[in-house]
């Protein structure tokens, strides 16, 4: 029998991946879809993509319309998702793809988030390094009841650097990361600067100096990973591209550390894994090549004159960035296959 799931959230971006790739699941049946202005819709209004579920009506965020299912996903802005979960019983398995259950320090949440801070759930990046590369972060999902899905900057960024840290190569306290990024990353709301009149022909940074939000959850991933004490310089730019993400990622790279033994950290690190591989050597990803897929794709090099190794990822944000990396989690958390429901196959042009 199919596992029962609700989805909260399902008008906005987040909600819809979650409901394209949750349609092609073997092992779970959606059954409920909420939202809050769009309350009382046929999803098909607001997801016209979205043609199998069409039917489904969406009816409001509540406690109550989100009780009685196997799994629940939360699709919401931060600060909407830590009440409401407060009041969900402890049956049900619980995904949130906000920001309200990433970080574990609450000095962090005050200062990139504020308002109320609800402590953090198991985190949503199976193929992260922990412990110094002794284990990955899939084994804290095995059985996890509630897992807290990346913020889609962070994770990329941290898949990037952290085989390095584990195995000692490069240097955590020198790092910078510049990512192009495509607008669906700041959801459906009407925001001017997200406007086309705004972004086409045009490339836009936005939070720089050290102010964007997903930046302790970087670190805090790197921490896992090995790193004392990471120093992150983190400028995200939007480009004109509807949903992606491409990270070019470097750190100096350890003295004495030779380019192949750079290298083959990453190659240690990522082999066997279903979705995130490393290219080989010479070549470097697009974000056309990862659109509609849970696959994150890295190309990497090692600058001798500079001394630092420079990793460029792509991603697609709205998948491996997000609804993808919850519905892995969610599949490692009940036992299922890893990979169901999800592709490494992208789509083109």
């Amino acid at each position: 029998m199919p596992l029962s799931v609700a989805v909260a959230g399902a008008s906005g971006y987040a909600g819809g991946e979650i409901l394209r790739l949750l349609s092609g699941h073997p092992d779970f049946e959606i059954r409920t879809v909420t939202a809050h202005s769009n309350a009382g819709h046929l999803l098909g209004e607001v997801q016209p993509h979205l043609r199998s579920l069409a039917h489904l009506e969406l009816v409001a965020t509540t406690p109550e319309a989100l009780a009685g299912h196997d799994v629940v996903f939360l699709a919401l802005p931060h600060g909407a998702s830590g009440a409401l979960t407060a009041e969900l019983g402890d049956d049900a398995l619980v995904v949130d793809c906000g920001a309200d259950h990433r970080l574990e320090s609450e000095k962090d949440w005050a200062a990139f988030y504020g308002g109320d801070f609800f402590g953090a759930w198991t985190y949503g990046v199976p193929e992260l390094p922990i412990d110094g590369g002794a284990a990955k972060q899939r084994d804290r999902l095995i059985a996890a009841r509630r897992i807290a899905a990346p913020g889609c900057n962070a994770s990329t960024v941290a898949l990037s650097l952290a085989p390095g840290i584990a195995a000692g190569v490069i240097d955590a306290g020198d790092i910078v990361a510049v990512l192009a990024v495509g607008p669906s990353g700041a959801g459906k709301a009407l925001k001017t600067n997200l406007l086309a009149a705004e972004i086409l022909g045009s490339a836009n940074p936005y939070a720089v100096g050290g102010t964007h939000r997903h930046i302790p959850e970087i670190q805090q991933s790197l921490r896992w990973s090995g790193a004392a004490d990471p120093k992150v310089s983190f400028t995200p730019v939007i480009v004109p591209m509807s949903r992606g993400i491409l990270a070019t990622s470097t750190a100096r790279v350890t003295p004495g550390t030779d380019a192949a033994t750079v290298r083959q950290a990453w190659i240690d690190a990522y082999a066997g894994e279903p979705f995130v591989e490393l290219l080989p050597e010479g070549q470097f990803p697009r974000t056309a090549d990862v659109l509609g897929a849970n696959t994150a794709l890295l190309g990497l090099a090692v600058d001798e004159q500079a001394g630092r190794v420079v990793v460029v990822t792509a991603v697609d944000n709205l998948v491996k960035g997000t609804a993808g990396a919850a519905i892995q989690s969610a599949n490692i958390a009940l036992g299922l296959a890893e990979t169901a429901g999800l592709t490494t196959n992208g789509v083109a042009p």
